[in-house]
């Protein structure tokens, strides 16, 4: 694998990891195991049967998981904590035996688009939750989720070049939702705010009258 296809499947295993973890090690290693891809570095540890059996329990687990509101909250606020350090960690790992500055850098990017997908993630299903569309919204946005880290993963296998236009495509895509998601958000405030001082006036106003 040249060091160009190491880099692009680094970073985009980072950035898989922080949609589905589990999704993106069982993937690998299966293709890694079963087919002609090669894992670059020290991937190549996805590939023993009980990280694959443990990736594959723990997916199945996710899998469910997804599609049931209250679970889902829970789930994707506990895996903050786990999704971004392994995505980071595969970043790493996945370029091997290079200098430590670009493990470093790989540590960094890796982390980088682990937390950027993760939290675009936990925002849809947290706006799914709120408007109450989360029956219909956040099963259909697991499947969709799967689907894309299997497939992203599969094409970073076959065709390196493809695998990195569907990443990109991704980070643009969840780049965007945060964004116009993050100015919603502060008009939103910003008339809740105005509401809440409009009616503190006339109370005053009622008070002072009374």
């Amino acid at each position: 694998m040249t060091v160009i296809a190491a880099l692009t499947l680094a970073l985009g295993a980072g950035w898989c990891s922080g949609i589905n973890l589990y999704a993106t090690v069982f993937v690998l290693g299966a293709l890694s195991k079963w087919t002609s891809f090669d894992l670059p570095g020290n991937l190549t540890v996805l590939e023993n049967p009980s990280i694959l059996a443990v990736a594959g329990i723990l997916y199945t687990i996710e899998f469910f998981a997804d599609k049931i509101p209250a679970v889902d909250t829970a789930w994707d606020a506990a895996h903050t904590f786990i999704r971004i350090p392994a995505g980071a960690v595969i970043a790493a790992m996945a370029l091997g035996d290079v200098p430590i500055e670009f493990q470093v850098l790989a540590v960094l990017m890796g982390g980088t688009l682990a937390a950027t997908a993760h939290t675009a993630k936990a925002t849809t299903r947290l706006v799914a939750h709120s408007t109450g569309s989360s029956p219909v919204v956040s099963p259909a946005a697991s499947v969709v989720e799967d689907g894309l880290v299997i497939a992203a993963m599969g094409l970073m296998a076959a065709n390196p070049v493809l695998g990195a236009l569907l990443i990109i495509a991704m980070i643009i895509a969840a780049v965007l939702f945060l964004y116009f998601f993050w100015k919603f958000a502060k008009l939103a405030w910003r008339r809740i705010c105005a509401f809440a001082t409009r009616k503190k006036t006339q109370s005053e106003i009622q008070s002072a009258n009374a």
